[in-house]
């Protein structure tokens, strides 16, 4: 056993913390009382899908099952596989949901459609560990020992689309979001789980390391590719808009902005119907961009629509 995981690590188990994107969207979704009923719209172009991520929202009828609410085919679902705060005993909620991956998983495997199961991972900014000393090397290796144990989380479930993203956010004050509002990517907190903050400021080429070394140790260790889900402002604001805040075209992107709180106009390709709204990804990356393969563009980024979260898939662009 290496340091890193004598250090860090925590029995394993599904895990997981709330992001402010990912969890404003859903809070409350487990309570909703009705859904709208299904219109059985089907995303466009050819190749594109909705699907559902993290808090469950009930999928209904005999396979191949629909995407619930929307009625159209159900084209995969993206759990919460994990994160730094309840790895490291700081407590909070898991972001996840058998059915809803069972569900995605049978129209993947039996009917051929959209991906099954994807999986994220709450990413903890080098301002959360335990070891910080402001060096390049320990945020890397931080990064490094989170991608262990979500690799250690992964297998004990069924994960059939070949990107495990890292989730990076600045979650803010949101309900169900501990210990730090900023995920430890602006400032260094005196421990992981203190909350309390020690000093100020993050040099983004330690936040890159850090997400480096949680990018290619699962690219270096497993058969999964690299992928971040995040948006333009927050990304700019944790690595900057030099070296430190661009993404190769070997990462691949999943961004939640802009999201909606309604459920209607629904995409087509990377926009709104009939609207000028569209998904703006980031670190140099756009729509057209080859790594471009998600938008969480209904329920997520402080949003709320009453039901949960909703993403549109270019599943036709699996890597």
């Amino acid at each position: 056993m290496d340091r890193w995981h004598g250090v860090y690590g925590r029995p394993a188990g599904l895990i997981a913390a709330l992001g402010a994107s990912l969890v404003l969207g859903l809070t409350g979704a487990a309570n909703a009382q009705t859904h709208p009923a299904p219109t059985r719209v089907a995303d466009r172009p050819a190749g594109f899908l909705y699907g559902t991520d993290s808090w469950p929202i009930p999928v209904k009828g005999p396979p191949p099952y629909p995407t619930p609410v929307l009625g159209s085919p159900y084209g995969g679902y993206i759990g919460m596989t994990g994160n730094v705060f309840q790895w490291q005993g700081c407590g909070d909620k898991s972001a996840w949901s058998s059915s809803n991956s069972a569900a995605a998983n049978v129209n993947f495997s039996t009917y051929h459609t959209g991906i099954g199961t994807g999986v994220y991972w709450f990413l903890g900014g080098p301002g959360v560990d335990p070891h910080y000393n402001g060096r390049t090397s320990e945020a890397r290796a931080w990064g490094v020992a989170q991608a262990q144990r979500a690799l250690g989380d992964i297998s004990k479930i069924t994960v059939t689309y070949p990107v495990v993203f890292a989730d990076v956010e600045l979650p803010g004050n949101a309900p169900g979001i501990s210990p730090a509002p900023d995920n430890g990517w602006t400032a260094v907190y005196t421990s992981t789980c203190s909350g309390r903050v020690r000093s100020r400021g993050i040099n983004p080429l330690v936040n890159r390391a850090d997400f480096k070394g949680f990018t290619n140790y699962i690219v270096d260790h497993s058969t999964f590719k690299a992928g971040v889900y995040s948006a333009p402002s927050v990304w700019s604001a944790i690595f900057g808009t030099g070296s430190a805040g661009s993404v190769n075209s070997t990462t691949y992107e999943w961004t939640y902005e802009p999201a909606t709180s309604h459920l209607s106009p629904r995409p087509t390709g990377w926009c709104l119907r009939g609207t000028s709204t569209c998904a703006q990804f980031f670190g140099g990356v756009t729509s057209s961009s080859a790594n471009a393969v998600m938008w969480q563009w209904s329920g997520g980024g402080g949003t709320f629509n009453g039901v949960g979260d909703f993403d549109q898939i270019d599943v036709s662009g699996t890597p």
